[in-house]
């Protein structure tokens, strides 16, 4: 829950580098990170940290990553593996910011910076590859768990034990677990379309592809 003490489990950054998959088949790709002491973190994201994927990565709406650490122990069980943390190439892994309770446009304090909740992650292929466990790429959009994305608002230093505090809660109340099903089930009507485009601080990315479905449903 938001009033709960919220901890930082894992904080990891990393360039892009090689990543081996399958059969001997090799990407670049930012989703395999190290965990650091502390990083700057600038309004492109934290210093030394990078995505592989320009086009659907990154960007000032999307320059953190976080995920709930509470899912790894549901991923573990279902399919019977162990995840790194990490596994997910999120940069903040925390307890007690789950996506039914964080909303988008919620401001936090994170250390010396102050980031705000703009979306939900869209998961992508390169998770499988990533944990060789090809169901849970779907089980991820299933369920909405798929962490969420910040902008910054202030600049700033964070540690591997920095603070993370709830600072302005957003009056629209729209969670992310709400944002991920509108988003995802594109047989989503118009009232809850409206009701995350209502959100001004929602990501850019989302506005726009969202605000396109809505037109095609008038």
């Amino acid at each position: 829950m938001e009033n709960s003490k919220i901890e930082l489990v894992n904080f990891a950054v990393s360039m892009p580098k090689k990543m081996k998959y399958g059969t001997g088949k090799e990407m670049e790709t930012g989703i395999c990170k190290d965990t650091v002491e502390e990083a700057f973190l600038s309004k492109q994201g934290f210093r030394g940290d990078g995505v592989g994927d320009l086009r659907h990565h990154g960007g000032l709406d999307r320059a953190v990553c976080m995920y709930s650490y509470e899912h790894y122990s549901l991923w573990n069980q279902e399919f019977q593996t162990s995840l790194p943390l990490s596994a997910f190439g999120e940069n903040l892994t925390v307890t007690n910011m789950l996506k039914r309770d964080v909303c988008i446009g919620a401001v936090y304090r994170l250390g010396d910076a102050v980031i705000q909740i703009t979306q939900g992650r869209i998961p992508c292929s390169t998770i499988t590859k990533r944990t060789n466990i090809p169901h849970l790429l779907k089980r991820i959009v299933e369920t909405g768990f798929t962490g969420y994305l910040c902008r910054v608002l202030k600049e700033g230093i964070v540690r591997k034990d920095s603070d993370i505090t709830l600072i302005e809660p957003h009056p629209k109340r729209v969670s992310i677990l709400f944002g991920n099903r509108v988003y995802f089930d594109k047989h989503q009507g118009r009232e809850g379309i409206q009701k995350v485009l209502e959100v001004e601080e929602l990501a850019d990315d989302w506005r726009e592809k969202l605000a396109g479905r809505l037109d095609k449903l008038i």
